[in-house]
């Protein structure tokens, strides 16, 4: 007998980690639903090429809808039974989230609200299925101690965009607290590849040094980022959904009854878990631009500027437990990573001259 295929949602399709994780799910033979706004928040026609790819894939169909529609998303659950729902919906940005503070209000906690309350009315006995939602490095703030781990404070966020993927976390928690529905949360590290968002830096370094303009270089360069690849936040992400957490009951309990050594990422009420996804190998902002040059053969125009309110100096990703528990960590070099996305870019947008 035929085994039936795991329906999976994947919210924000469209976007960059959304659209791969898409495509893995249903190469791999998965029933995967997308939904996503089409926020025009970057170049739409993008995540159109992306939808594209997708509409290529028998097991893949597509409805164009906002999680902070709550009769939407009660509709759609109604409509649809899940097994999987792989939620990477939100608006991302630090700086944006500084001059559009509600339209993160919006996405990140109206929007997660409603998957969970959705999660909650279908899943009244959730059993295997699982819910798996994308958090962000960013959550971290100006904490000096690297790596960072999940069992470091995270109580100081220094963007909006921190302070609403840390309420998702905290949400998470109380729903699988309250009504038993798994939660993973994913806290991801300057994620970059094929079919990127142009508001980040190798999409922009590389769209203006082949275009023979200056890039902005903040904190003149001295800036230290976790940079990982897309296929293994994809690989990572795979197998996390497939490990469904469990309460650490009775287990390594410190003051108020709270898990004090043992899997701090984990809870002692709760089906719930965190994990850091990151390249685990920080590099400087101004070798990041050298590897650049290199894939382009061409040098940049640096225009050095100091530090943005909003950003931080360094992260580095522990994953120890990513690698303890999925058998797994990030492992693709910058050099290779960055040589794939200029293959990418190049063949997308043909080459670029002065």
């Amino acid at each position: 007998m035929q085994k039936d295929k795991t329906k999976i949602l994947v919210t924000g399709a469209a976007g960059f980690i959304g659209f791969h994780l898409a495509k893995r799910f249903a190469e791999r033979g998965d029933d995967v639903l997308g939904i996503d706004n089409m926020s025009d928040y970057y170049d739409v026609t993008l995540k159109e090429s992306r939808l594209g790819e997708l509409s290529r894939l028998k097991n893949f169909r597509f409805i164009r809808m906002d999680i902070a529609d709550r009769a939407a998303v009660e509709q759609l659950f109604a409509e649809n039974p899940f097994d999987r729902v792989i939620h990477m919906a939100a608006q991302a940005g630090v700086r944006y989230s500084l001059t559009n503070p509600h339209v993160y209000a919006q996405s990140n906690i109206v929007g997660f609200l409603n998957i969970l309350e959705a999660c909650r009315r279908q899943w009244p006995s959730p059993g295997s299925r699982h819910l798996v939602f994308a958090s962000s490095s960013s959550v971290y703030g100006l904490n000096t101690k690297l790596p960072f781990s999940t069992s470091d404070n995270v109580d100081h966020p220094i963007s909006l965009y921190a302070a609403t993927k840390k309420a998702d976390e905290l949400m998470a928690h109380a729903y699988s607290h309250l009504y038993g529905i798994p939660c993973t949360g994913l806290r991801f590290f300057t994620v970059y590849g094929p079919f990127g968002r142009p508001d980040m830096a190798l999409f922009k370094f590389t769209k203006a040094i082949l275009e023979g303009h200056p890039i902005d270089v903040y904190n003149e360069g001295k800036m230290r980022r976790d940079f990982t690849y897309i296929d293994d936040i994809v690989e990572g992400v795979l197998r996390v959904s497939n490990r469904i957490p469990s309460p650490l009951v009775g287990e390594g309990r410190g003051e108020g009854g709270l898990s004090r050594d043992l899997d701090p990422g984990s809870s002692p009420s709760a089906s719930y878990k965190i994990y850091n996804i990151g390249n685990h190998s920080p590099v400087e902002l101004l070798e990041f631009i050298r590897v650049l040059e290199d894939c382009l053969g061409k040098k940049a125009k640096l225009n050095m500027l100091p530090m943005q309110p909003g950003d931080v100096p360094a992260t580095y990703a522990d994953v120890d437990d990513l690698m303890r528990d999925v058998d797994f960590a990030p492992r693709t070099p910058i050099k290779e990573g960055i040589k794939r996305f200029v293959e990418w870019y190049r063949g997308y947008y043909g080459e670029v001259r002065e």
